[in-house]
């Protein structure tokens, strides 16, 4: 009798914990597979190959459609270690609409005054084996305009790095972009890879 009990017992237990790595896996597969958009009215992120995210919405006044494509760093920075740099890549009705560096972190002050008197930054950027200095338009000073060659550099590349100056010092956001789906981002943008 008491070994019937234990047995039942341990049918149980084995049942709990099938169900609980049943639970994790799910869980473990949707951060892979999708995200939450942070914005109102764009749809929760589907994967758009290797680290890509894809997120649509559609602009209520004009009804254009937007995809806004998202490459998360593999690394964070030390002034918020909850935060990962990001590359946000926004298109319109198939066209390419505007790219932008997200460091997640305070920037340092801008480097000099564009043409029209707009705020710019230097930054270093590295696509594979290739690197160059580029001047990213300053934004409120929490982000950078990235230039249309350079994000096509970032869809190319297997190795994509990109150092700024924030409050603190000198930073590199390490990215892997390859696997994203370039026939998806060719639809979406009008957009193919490039070298820098």
């Amino acid at each position: 009798m008491k070994s019937l009990r234990l047995l039942q017992h341990k049918n149980l237990a084995g049942a709990i914990l099938i169900g609980i790595s049943l639970m994790l896996a799910g869980i473990t597969t949707f951060a892979q597979q999708g995200a939450m958009s942070p914005y109102q009215g764009e749809q929760d992120g589907v994967s758009a190959g290797g680290n890509w995210m894809q997120f649509r919405s559609e602009d209520k006044m004009t009804g254009a459609k937007k995809v806004r494509f998202e490459l998360q760093a593999n690394n964070y920075f030390k002034q918020d270690p909850d935060y990962k740099p990001r590359i946000e890549l926004v298109c319109k009705d198939g066209k390419y609409d505007y790219a932008d560096f997200d460091p997640g972190a305070r920037l340092g002050r801008p480097d000099y005054p564009g043409f029209w008197g707009q705020p710019k930054m230097e930054v270093m950027v590295r696509a594979d084996s290739d690197h160059d200095h580029k001047g990213w338009n300053w934004i409120r000073g929490r982000y950078l305009s990235m230039d249309k060659g350079t994000i096509r550099a970032a869809l190319g590349a297997q190795v994509f790095n990109v150092e700024i100056r924030t409050r603190t010092g000198f930073a590199i956001a390490e990215f892997s972009p390859a696997g994203a789906n370039l026939d998806e981002v060719r639809h979406a943008c009008d957009l193919s890879p490039h070298k820098l």
